[in-house]
């Protein structure tokens, strides 16, 4: 009896699709999250009667044929890449992209992470660096003189002296933008890996064509939505519901055939 196997592969399905919801409700308040979609693929079918096959020495042929569908598998779990809202902060460092790119920031490892998670601070030596200490890259250091910082919409980071009256460029913020943006390897810490299927980063200061503008003070916010996450989380619970029963039906049925004399 299949369906036995083929419930329990859609029980397996909404199990992990749960695990997607939860995670996304999760990280509902974690800067610049950007929620995942999963996405699920039929398995691969038992042919009873091929389609397309001849039914008769005269050559007729069989229109619809009988498959058999043999479950549901997981193919992947899309991430979401629409803009979050911003919210004001007030904070120097708190900066936001309004539109496409992501910061670069130095891993320890020297590899090079993406992020669009801005919230960032001071080292002791005055680098601009993530909550982790990995400075964003170029790297950009603030003069211990400096009375204030101003960085514009295309990422100049401008500051004023003491004594000086016109303020001093002391670098500039890039942003890189990827092909194919769902491409890119989530590592946690609100960080992603370029890889193959993402492309090879292009880099370009920000308000360029194809390029985010930076916005001092603000973050962008998760762009979960909270009702659309219940929603699909009662239809995961409903369909899992359901497959079980499947399993719970199959039984009695095959009960019903121990029970024959």
């Amino acid at each position: 009896m299949k369906s036995l196997s083929i419930a329990a592969t859609g029980m397996l399905a909404q199990q992990q699709n749960v695990e997607v919801i939860s995670n996304n409700i999760a990280n509902m308040n974690t800067t610049a999250f950007m929620r995942r979609r999963t996405e699920f693929h039929d398995l691969i079918y038992q042919n009873l009667r091929r389609v397309g096959s001849t039914a008769s020495d005269s050559g007729t042929i069989v229109p619809s044929g009988v498959q058999v569908g043999l479950g549901v598998k997981m193919a992947a779990v899309y991430r979401i890449h629409e803009q979050g809202n911003l919210t004001s902060t007030d904070n120097t460092f708190d900066l936001a992209i309004q539109g496409n790119g992501f910061f670069q920031v130095q891993l320890p490892s020297g590899e090079t992470a993406y992020s669009r998670d801005g919230s960032f601070q001071l080292s002791p030596s005055g680098q601009v660096v993530t909550h982790d200490g990995n400075p964003v890259s170029p790297n950009i250091t603030i003069p211990t003189n400096a009375v204030d910082v101003t960085i514009n919409s295309t990422g100049e980071v401008l500051v004023k002296l003491e004594g000086q009256v016109a303020p001093s460029n002391v670098g500039q913020i890039q942003l890189a933008i990827f092909p194919n943006d769902a491409g890119l390897e989530a590592i946690g810490d609100n960080l992603y890996l370029e890889t193959p299927a993402s492309g090879t980063s292009s880099t370009s200061t920000p308000g360029a064509s194809g390029y985010g503008t930076i916005l001092q003070g603000f973050l962008e916010t998760s762009n979960v939505n909270a009702v659309a996450e219940v929603s699909e989380l009662i239809s995961a619970q409903r369909a899992y519901e359901m497959n079980s029963k499947v399993i719970q039906t199959s039984d009695e049925m095959m009960g019903t055939l121990n029970q024959l004399r």
